[in-house]
C-alpha cells in the first residue's frame, strides 16, 4: 500500500517554492498562501473548496490561486493523488510579466481554481521538474518566465497582449559571446539581459529568433561540443563533467546521449580504437 509522501524545494534568493507530494490520509485545514500557488494533478484526484465553491482536480487538471485565497484539500477517494505545486511570490509575477511586455502591469486575477488545459499542465510541469532537478539557473528563469506569461494568457481575466517576436542579431549576439565566455558558469538569464542591455525576455525571444533554441539550450550544446573534445583527448569521464559545468557524470551521460545517440563511454572507446584492417582473402594453390 503506498503511502504519504512529499518532498519540498525552496529557493534561496528568489520568492519560489515548489512541493512534490502523494496523500491518501493527509487532509489540509483549511489555510492560504502570501503567494500565487500553481499546481498540476498528475494521479489520482483531489477535492477542496475555494471562493464559496466545492472543486475536484483530476489527473491532468491544474490548480490556480490567487494569493490570500483561503482553501482546504484531500484525496477524493481511498487511492490518494499525486501532485506538483509552484509557490510564485507577486513580486516576482510581476517582474515576470513586466519583462515579457516591455511595461509594469497589474497584478493577475484567476477566477477558475481548477482548469482542463493540457497545455498549461505540461507547462507547470516541465518548470516543477527543473526546480527539483539539476539544472542551469538560465534553464529555470527560461521556464519560468515563459509559465507566468502563458498562464495568464490563457487562464487570467484581463491575458496580457501577443509580443511580436524580438528579432535583433545584435542583443543575440552579445548573449552568445558572454555564453562561450563563461562556458562553466550559472548563468542567469539577468546576466544574458544585462550584457546585451535589453530585458530578459527580450533577449530570449531574439535569441531564439537568431540562432533557433533558448539561450540554455544552446549553453547546454557548448557544454557537451567542449565535453566531446575532452572526451576524444583522453581526459576522465568524471573530470569531463567538472569541467563543463555538469552536475556529475550521470547527468553528462543523460544529455550526451540524446544530443549524440551514444555514451560518452562509447564515443571514447570509439576515438580511441583504431579501426579495423580490410580483410585478406585466403591464398589459394
Amino acid at each position: 500500500m503506498r503511502q504519504d509522501w512529499s518532498r519540498y524545494w525552496r529557493s534561496p534568493d528568489r520568492p519560489i517554492e515548489a512541493m512534490y507530494a502523494h496523500f491518501e490520509q493527509h487532509a489540509y485545514h483549511r489555510h492560504s498562501h502570501e503567494t500565487y500557488s500553481f499546481g498540476v494533478t498528475e494521479t489520482g484526484a483531489q477535492s477542496f473548496t475555494c471562493r464559496g465553491g466545492a472543486h475536484t482536480s483530476a489527473a491532468g487538471m491544474v490548480m490556480a490561486f490567487n494569493p490570500e485565497d483561503p482553501h482546504d484539500g484531500h484525496a477524493t477517494n481511498p487511492l490518494g493523488f499525486t501532485y506538483r505545486m509552484v509557490h510564485i511570490g507577486p513580486d516576482l509575477v510581476a517582474e515576470a510579466l513586466a519583462d515579457a511586455t516591455g511595461r509594469r502591469t497589474g497584478l493577475p486575477l484567476f477566477t477558475t481554481p481548477v482548469l482542463d488545459d493540457p497545455a498549461l499542465a505540461a507547462a507547470l510541469r516541465a518548470l516543477h521538474t527543473s526546480l527539483l532537478s539539476p539544472t542551469t539557473a538560465l534553464h529555470r528563469d527560461e521556464l519560468l518566465t515563459a509559465t507566468i506569461t502563458h498562464l495568464v494568457r490563457r487562464a487570467a481575466t484581463t491575458p496580457l497582449p501577443d509580443t511580436g517576436p524580438t528579432r535583433s542579431a545584435r542583443v543575440a549576439g552579445e548573449a552568445r559571446q558572454l555564453l562561450h565566455a563563461h562556458l562553466t558558469d550559472d548563468l542567469t538569464i539577468d546576466d544574458l539581459a544585462r550584457a546585451a542591455g535589453t530585458t530578459r525576455y527580450a533577449v530570449y525571444r531574439a535569441f531564439r529568433a537568431e540562432y533557433g533554441m533558448p539561450p540554455s539550450d544552446y549553453q547546454r550544446q557548448l557544454r557537451l561540443r567542449t565535453a566531446r573534445a575532452l572526451i576524444a583527448a583522453g581526459t576522465p569521464l568524471a573530470e569531463v563533467a567538472t569541467a563543463t559545468g555538469f552536475a556529475d557524470q550521470s547527468h553528462l551521460t543523460r544529455w550526451f546521449t540524446r544530443y549524440f545517440g551514444l555514451t560518452p563511454g562509447a564515443y571514447r572507446q570509439a576515438t580511441t580504437t583504431p579501426p579495423p584492417g580490410p580483410s585478406v582473402p585466403p591464398r589459394t594453390g
